[in-house]
């Protein structure tokens, strides 16, 4: 549906140049919700703005359902981009008029007959549960009603690709969560695909099947959610991961506590987050566990969690342990200190 090849953006000014993008090359699948996530400055809001060629790449080709942007006229250009949706952080909404204008004035503008223009703003107020607010204006609104118009303005056009640039981070937390209810029910009934950027790993979490992740300009992990939580390849995409599985222990508390057994780090994914398997270990060996730190989360489809525990014991106990967990389905690994 999606595919960016070898796609860079230099920007460029009096004094210097800007690589904001540098060999980018992604593919997105057709119903699928696909994020990318980096720091501030790693180029996420570049990429998604090349989709649409909002901004054009300075090479590199974009081609969204078969067609490439870069071979494209104007007039073609401007037709492909009704086929793609787009949202903002910061909503974008006119503020004089009403939340009804606010999505029937951009369909006017392209020419849709005035009877399909009420039955399609009616249709996606709707679906973003907005049907009692649209003859109120943007300053009467929370920030999640604000988004929610900017949603069903975008869905307006019926588009088959939606963009979203960090649309939920200026949200609080409540209000975040039911816009990514939102959005991950606006893929599932209507079989949009999404491309959403983002720097937090909880919107990643939450409804992305795959994720990239971004730094410098340039991809340096992609992969399905479940396989970039479990085995992060690069430190940039470890620290994303730890910020939802804090596990600062002390050193000297590490240090002690492995005189009389292991420390070990237990990744649960799907059934086996489910289980008291690390309960079952001290009816079953003759050892005692402590959970030191953890967090089981929810992924798209699926429970996934992180435990650090100790396990004392003899060291022929603490291993058939181990291997009971191993068996159980559970990751297992062991946590040392560096010193």
């Amino acid at each position: 549906m999606i595919e960016l090849k070898h796609v860079s953006k230099t920007f460029e000014s009096k004094h210097q140049q800007v690589v904001a993008l540098n060999d980018v090359s992604l593919q997105v699948n057709k119903g699928e919700i696909f994020g990318v996530i980096g720091y501030s400055g790693a180029g996420k809001s570049t990429l998604v703005r090349c989709v649409n060629f909002l901004e054009k790449p300075s090479s590199g080709q974009v081609i969204v359902n078969g067609k490439d942007l870069g071979q494209m006229t104007v007039e073609q250009l401007r037709a492909a981009r009704q086929n793609i949706g787009m949202i903002f952080q910061g909503f974008n909404l006119l503020k004089t008029a009403t939340v009804y204008d606010n999505i029937a004035i951009p369909l006017k503008l392209t020419g849709v007959p005035a009877d399909q223009i009420k039955e399609k703003v009616e249709k996606y107020l709707a679906i973003v549960g907005l049907s009692d607010k649209k003859a109120v204006f943007p300053n009467q609104l929370s920030g999640g009603q604000k988004q929610r118009v900017a949603i069903a303005r975008a869905l307006s056009h019926e588009p088959e690709v939606l963009l979203s640039d960090e649309a939920t981070s200026a949200l609080d937390p409540e209000t975040t969560d039911s816009i990514l209810s939102l959005l991950l029910k606006i893929n599932r009934e209507l079989g949009i695909t999404i491309l959403l950027i983002t720097h937090e790993m909880h919107v990643i979490q939450k409804i992305c099947d795959r994720v990239a992740v971004m730094e410098n300009g340039q991809i340096i992990e992609q992969g399905h959610v479940i396989d970039i939580y479990t085995h992060p390849e690069n430190t940039t995409t470890e620290k994303f991961v730890s910020s939802i599985f804090p596990s600062d222990i002390p050193i000297e508390i590490i240090t002690e506590l492995e005189k009389q057994g292991p420390i070990i780090q237990l990744t649960f994914v799907g059934p086996s987050a489910d289980q008291p398997a690390l309960s079952m270990l001290s009816k079953q060996f003759d050892i005692h566990t402590n959970i030191l730190s953890g967090n089981i989360v929810q992924l798209k489809d699926q429970p996934f969690g992180k435990l650090i525990a100790h396990i004392k014991g003899a060291k022929v106990e603490t291993d058939k342990a181990l291997n009971y967990l191993r068996e159980q389905g559970v990751q297992v690994s062991e946590v040392k200190h560096n010193g």
